[in-house]
């Protein structure tokens, strides 16, 4: 197998199939040691990247700029390439079982496009078979090649943490898989290009599925466990944060803390485990327990707000409420799948329209997925109460003073609902505020 020595040569080139989060920074490492054809099927974002604009934030303008990336739409230019990357989402339906349509969608194009003697590596986060068993059967039939003799397989799940700019690509150990020691090797050797930390060589390509499942399902379950003990203390008057701060100084005490858990990972891959443990004829305990709290927390926030206003004598219908923060995440303007949005359609329950304010997320992306329009940082006045919601760093640097500016002058008591504690909550400790957080 020649694909690595043409790689480097440049006698081929090495191709990204899905250009988001994850593939972008795949394709644009790459880029600096290959000929890299980066394909997505959103036209509008290819224009966005040929004209050196990154909407994801992850690498930059500069960086988009002035990469060698071959950004195109155009499928037929994945035929140039002899080596594949496929990095395209996973999500989950309504019911929570998986979406696999993307990596099926991106299967049936990489088949009509792909050439003899070429490496397919997937990278989107699946239950264990899927690979082999779904995506390879795709490949095949629209290829009228056969795996293991004219094409061969690996899967490298992603661990790209968008909005992270210390655990990188380059810095994260990388694992890797291939359906035989030839093509483990050849893959191996492709991404230790890039990966500065190293591989590990996973035993077989059910082993790396299984481990990416796995590594986002036990953060889960540990946030989930914090949520709950946020919600137990909180009924004990005990401030969560300060629990946490004290049993941290044991040792072997895990770090997490509480939280909306929503994204593409977290939120989501714990349901394909399930989905496939389901298949065969086991329910899962522990991983949908903690699936039950992490996506009632939004419902829970909502609620606390509204209890908090009452208890403060202040009218709920038509309160003005502002949610600061709308993205799954901080310092990302990634909207899809957040947990934000859950809060705010409580709110509507109880009559409450609240302003949106995030300078940071993708504007035009939250008002095609949930039709909000999000308002400027100068609408924050005259409010009732001011959830928090997500600890960007443009949110971190606002003073007691510009926080004390956005409420009602009218108002006896302020209510805030700081759920990353942010600020310092002895500084809002006063008899004119009512402060919380999970």
């Amino acid at each position: 197998m020649t694909v690595y020595e043409d790689l480097l040569e440049r006698k081929a080139k090495l191709s990204l199939v899905g250009l988001g989060y994850v593939g972008m920074p795949i394709a644009v490492a790459f880029a600096r040691h290959v000929d890299v054809v980066g394909y997505d099927l959103n036209e509008a974002k290819i224009d966005l990247y040929k004209n050196g604009i990154d909407p994801t934030n992850e690498v930059g303008n500069d960086v988009i700029r002035n990469t060698t990336v071959d950004f195109t739409s155009d499928a037929t230019k994945l035929r140039e390439a002899k080596f594949h990357i496929v990095a395209v989402p996973t999500p989950v339906k309504a019911d929570h079982t998986p979406d696999l349509s993307p990596v099926e969608g991106a299967s049936r194009i990489l088949g009509q496009n792909i050439t003899p003697g070429s490496v397919v590596v997937f990278e989107s986060t699946v239950y264990p078979g899927v690979t082999e068993d779904i995506c390879v059967p795709i490949i095949e039939k629209e290829s009228g090649l056969k795996c293991g003799r004219d094409f061969w397989i690996g899967y490298s799940p992603e661990r790209i943490n968008p909005g992270d700019k210390v655990h990188r690509l380059e810095t994260i150990t990388k694992i890797v898989s291939g359906m035989n020691e030839e093509t483990l090797d050849t893959i191996a050797r492709v991404y230790e290009l890039v990966v500065e930390a190293g591989v590990y060589r996973a035993q077989s390509i059910k082993v790396a599925e299984a481990a990416k499942v796995i590594e986002n399902s036990q953060r889960d379950i540990n946030i989930a466990f914090m949520n709950e003990l946020s919600i137990i203390f909180h009924r004990m008057g005990i401030d969560t944060g300060e629990v946490l701060e004290a049993a941290g100084t044991k040792w072997n005490f895990l770090k997490f803390m509480p939280g909306l858990v929503g994204g593409h990972c977290i939120g989501v891959d714990p349901y394909y485990l399930t989905y496939k443990a389901e298949e065969l004829g086991y329910h899962s305990q522990i991983i949908l327990s903690g699936r039950r709290i992490n996506d009632d927390m939004g419902r829970y926030v909502a609620e606390s707000l509204v209890k908090t206003l009452i208890k403060a004598d202040m009218p709920v219908r038509d309160a003005r409420i502002a949610i600061c923060g709308f993205t799954f995440k901080e310092n990302c303007p990634d909207t899809r799948n957040t947990k934000v949005i859950d809060i705010y359609n409580e709110l509507l329950e109880y009559g409450v329209t609240p302003i949106v304010v995030d300078p940071e997320a993708d504007a035009a992306e939250a008002g095609r997925l949930y039709g909000i329009t999000f308002s400027d940082m100068d609408a924050l006045k005259d409010l009732d109460a001011v959830i928090l919601a997500v600890a960007h760093d443009s949110f971190k640097k606002l003073s007691k003073k510009d926080v004390d500016g956005m409420f009602a002058s009218g108002n006896k008591v302020k209510v805030l609902a700081d759920l990353k504690g942010m600020f310092d909550r002895a500084e809002y400790s006063s008899e004119d505020y009512l402060y919380w957080r999970l």
